[in-house]
């Protein structure tokens, strides 16, 4: 088996879920690599919504789906504002990236003051059996308040409600990301 890459484990669970037509969030779309992947799997009647404060990310973003735009709508907008633009109950997935963004920044980042309100607003817009998908970067750059925050939340879920489930790099040091999926049951 090949070494797996937090990215790659994280579109495991977005592959098994997205089918065309649905509609999903990427809430830190960055350089538009997990919009585009979403975008692809949505197809031409499913709606990829994204969500970024940096407009150089969402241009950058832009570049990267190419002919799949058609599909997304971009917002510079935060990830906290996410309900102005999805229904309750409508979305199949919505995805996370804490951190900060590649090649940006890194006074820029998530906090946990904005990504706690975004994924609370995130499960209410999730359909039953619904996924959110949440890849936590922590260290120096981007800090340990947000990680902590986000799994503690996710820790306190009702298990009536929602299924968590939790990885880690158990042998890999300097704070390797933490993937994180949530599973709305009803």
């Amino acid at each position: 088996m090949k070494n797996i890459q937090v990215t790659e484990y994280c579109r495991h669970f977005m592959t098994l879920q997205v089918k065309p037509g649905d509609v999903c969030i990427d809430a830190t779309v960055g350089n538009g690599h997990d919009t585009e992947y979403l975008a692809r799997l949505v197809g031409d009647e499913g709606k990829v919504i994204g969500f970024d404060i940096q407009k150089d990310a969402l241009d950058s973003a832009a570049l990267q789906l190419g002919n799949l735009l058609s599909r997304t709508e971009l917002h510079l907008e935060s990830h906290e504002n996410m309900d102005k633009y999805a229904e309750e109950g409508t979305v199949s997935l919505i995805v996370f990236n804490f951190g900060y963004l590649p090649g940006g920044d890194h006074s820029v980042a998530t906090r946990k003051e904005t990504s706690i309100p975004a994924v609370k607003k995130g499960l209410q817009l999730l359909r039953n059996g619904g996924v959110m998908v949440l890849c936590v970067y922590s260290g120096g750059d981007s800090g340990f308040e947000e990680r902590d925050a986000v799994l503690n939340f996710a820790a306190g879920l009702n298990p009536k409600d929602y299924l968590v489930m939790k990885t880690d790099y158990y042998n890999r040091r300097n704070n390797p990301p933490i993937p994180v999926v949530i599973v709305k049951l009803h």
